[in-house]
């Protein structure tokens, strides 16, 4: 206790992590040097066209299709695997891009929204996704529409519950989920043969 009947102040020690020991103490303290993340080659086909880029190991797959291909249709929403914006394919698999480093890509062929149709000639499931109104601020939309594709070639003729059972991994906080459902029941309906 003091004179004054306060606690006596506690000093807390300086840590002695990021320093270089050498040169603590004498006013010329510097952080260790931190090392840069060796680049990792990698090459995969995206929407049909090859890519062959460097990138950080750490580096997630749906940063390198935004940032490094400039393919911004799949969506960041949670960087934590839970809404479903990031969908894509990969090797056929409908994955969340933000659950895949990029390295673990490397030699595979990936499908995003920018490469299942054009304006003149949309998939099936984005002309459902059109007809039935099933989006609104469209933010949940590629990766809804990349998981319907793919459920949709495994089961092309899904009862109403087999559908919303497959949309249990993406989050939509528009729509209330009917018109989802309706655009992938369109799509089922309307597949090529």
């Amino acid at each position: 206790m003091s004179s004054r009947g306060l606690p006596t102040p506690i000093t807390i020690a300086e840590p002695e992590f990021g320093f270089n020991a050498a040169e603590k103490g004498d006013g010329k303290a510097m952080a260790d040097p931190v090392t840069a993340p060796t680049m990792t080659a990698i090459s995969l086909t995206v929407n049909g066209k090859p890519y062959s880029k460097s990138v950080e190991p750490r580096t997630l797959l749906v940063h390198f299709l935004r940032e490094d291909l400039g393919l911004t249709g799949t969506h960041v929403g949670c960087d934590t695997s839970s809404c479903g914006a990031c969908v894509v394919h990969l090797n056929g698999s409908a994955v969340k891009s933000c659950t895949v480093l990029a390295v673990q890509a490397d030699g595979g062929e990936i499908v995003t929204i920018e490469g299942l149709g054009s304006e003149a000639h949309l998939h099936h499931v984005q002309e459902g996704f059109w007809e039935k109104h099933g989006l609104q601020c469209g933010y949940c939309t590629p990766g809804m529409i990349m998981t319907a594709v793919a459920f949709l070639e495994r089961n092309p003729h899904p009862s109403e519950t087999e559908i919303r059972d497959a949309l249990e991994g993406n989050i939509c906080r528009c729509t209330g989920y009917q018109n989802i459902v309706r655009a992938i029941q369109y799509a089922a309906e309307h597949a090529p043969a």
